[in-house]
């Protein structure tokens, strides 16, 4: 008796069935290794092309338009940079997932036949290297995967399997298939390497979105990708991260690094995003404090924040204001009190 193939719809099912069964036999490991090995042989559909930009003499960008996952841009919200060099590609984030990052080799062939010599992860943060599975599946496990080691920690703890999770469940699982692949080569704050042609150095100040945000400077084009520690034009998680952090950060990078242009994940970049973007978080920041000095409540440090004219200018075009601003007050507020008492 022959039977038709399982569509991917069905497999879902079955998958999800297996939770189902009663509360004994779905807490077996068997039943749990069942389920995660069906979710690893399905995978979502392929990524949309994306062509790429250049934007400095030896980098790339493969654009990410949206802001935030959903089901329709299939979590594509990060931007994935990639280096040519003499002695291959050397690719900044590598994306929210496999799907993701098959269509940046995709594209980077587009450019180069050189291959993918070396990855660095800016920081655990999901969008920002998912997409190392891909990778490691077309040029191999030994592939050089850089990040700062709490940064590897944190992919290899926690972080990891939730932020695969929460991928599918944004997307409605269209980043089935992705595996958790952590960096495999810690690097350090002031390191250089070199990939013939092309010095990387690597920058690391303290706290700022994260504990761990890697920035990566190329050297020969005067060009530093800082992942998440700024935004064009998007409101910035920093549930983990640190306002007065994030500012202290923008000064050591500058003054170390000197005139760059400065290149978010999300967004563009310019010669003035860390001024222009500091210039945002302060609008949050030192209302805050100074509510917290003069023991104003909360809610009217909120008002206060959205009052100041530097958060103001902002409120319209900016992609997650209205939706983030209450939280992210809060958040500096919080900061601001444990800062001064």
């Amino acid at each position: 008796m022959s039977h038709a193939p399982l569509s991917r719809r069905r497999w879902l099912q079955l998958a999800a069935g297996t939770t189902l069964l009663g509360a004994g036999l779905a807490a077996t490991p068997e039943v749990r290794l069942f389920a995660q090995q069906l979710q690893d042989f399905i995978e979502g559909p392929p990524v949309p092309d994306i062509k790429p930009q250049r934007i400095a003499a030896h980098v790339w960008m493969i654009y990410a338009r949206d802001g935030f996952p959903t089901p329709e841009n299939r979590g594509v919200m990060a931007n994935i940079v990639f280096v040519v060099t003499s002695a291959g590609v050397v690719v900044l984030d590598s994306g929210c997932s496999l799907q993701h990052g098959e269509m940046a080799i995709r594209m980077i062939r587009t450019v180069t036949d050189k291959p993918v010599v070396a990855i660095f992860n800016s920081h655990y943060h999901g969008d920002h290297w998912l997409g190392n599975h891909a990778f490691v599946k077309t040029f191999g496990e030994s592939l050089p995967i850089y990040a700062l080691p709490h940064t590897i920690e944190q992919i290899k703890g926690a972080e990891g399997n939730s932020w695969r999770s929460l991928m599918e469940r944004w997307t409605n699982q269209a980043t089935m298939g992705t595996k958790v692949v952590a960096p495999n080569q810690p690097v350090q704050h002031g390191q250089t390497y070199t990939f013939g042609d092309v010095t990387l150095r690597m920058h690391h100040y303290g706290k700022a979105h994260t504990p761990s945000d890697l920035c990566v400077e190329v050297v020969q084009d005067r060009f530093t990708y800082v992942g998440d520690i700024a935004m064009e034009n998007r409101i910035a998680n920093i549930d983990d991260g640190s306002f007065p952090g994030t500012l202290k950060y923008y000064e050591a990078l500058q003054q170390a690094a000197g005139d760059q242009i400065w290149w978010p994940g999300h967004g563009r970049g310019s010669k003035t995003l860390l001024r222009d973007y500091g210039t945002f978080l302060r609008g949050i920041w030192e209302p805050c404090v100074e509510a917290v000095k003069k023991q104003i409540p909360l809610e009217r440090a909120k008002d206060m924040v959205l009052q100041d004219p530097r958060v103001a200018a902002r409120a319209a075009a900016m992609a997650g204001f209205a939706s983030n601003i209450g939280k992210y007050t809060s958040l500096a507020y919080l900061e601001a009190e444990q800062a001064l008492f």
